[in-house]
């Protein structure tokens, strides 16, 4: 799970500090690496490449709004599209998308923090291969 503090001027003028959170699930990762052109590994290989421009934009807005998430008191981290949108409408979806479309560190940080800790690509690979996709090298 990645928690990232932005600090923010809101529509309204008012300065705000939130904690925002994103995750990407094993599940929804194997999905995302298999139901992904060239695997998410491949896009994430010709982000950090800086050979495709629109791509980056692309695919940092996707893994923005696919990661986002509320937790709960009780232990969830709360996705849908509607709080997808409704980040989507703020002024730190601005900031944090402008922070990683230009910065590579801190899209860096993001990519591996959304990702979890103890996934195995070795699991992953065997995942993609048995739905019939090459392996992500």
């Amino acid at each position: 799970m990645y928690k990232k503090t932005i600090h923010y001027t809101d529509y309204n003028g008012v300065e705000k500090t939130e904690d925002f959170y994103f995750n990407l699930t094993k599940a929804e990762l194997v999905e995302k690496e298999m139901s992904t052109p060239g695997g998410l590994s491949g896009v994430i290989k010709r982000i950090t490449d800086k050979v495709d421009a629109p791509l980056i934009m692309k695919t940092f807005k996707e893994l923005l709004l696919e990661s986002y998430g509320e937790r709960t008191g009780d232990g969830r981290f709360r996705k849908s599209k509607q709080l997808s949108e409704e980040f989507s409408q703020t002024a730190a979806y601005d900031k944090l998308f402008m922070e990683l479309v230009t910065d590579g560190d801190a899209a860096a940080k993001f990519i591996s923090g959304i990702i979890p800790g103890d996934i195995d690509k070795k699991q992953l690979n065997e995942a993609v291969t048995a739905a019939g996709i090459k392996p992500v090298n």
